[in-house]
């Protein structure tokens, strides 16, 4: 994994527990495979790239907090 990678995936997981805290999530991780991350969204596990996974977690966090 590449420092770009690690970069992001950091980034991931502190939106996903900023996510999960407001539970907007049910949970989050890695994924199964390296360039993956896991959240679980409405009770479903959802494996996504790690640029899908960061764009589906700042949209929720958005839509969220304008509501």
């Amino acid at each position: 994994m590449n420092s770009t990678q690690a970069g992001l995936r950091y980034e991931i997981r502190q939106l996903a527990e900023e996510a999960f805290h407001r539970r907007l999530i049910s949970g989050h991780g890695d994924g199964p495979e390296f360039n993956e991350y896991q959240i679980v969204y409405q009770g479903k596990p959802r494996h996504l790239p790690l640029d899908q996974a960061y764009l589906f977690l700042t949209n929720l966090l958005y839509r969220n907090s304008i509501h």
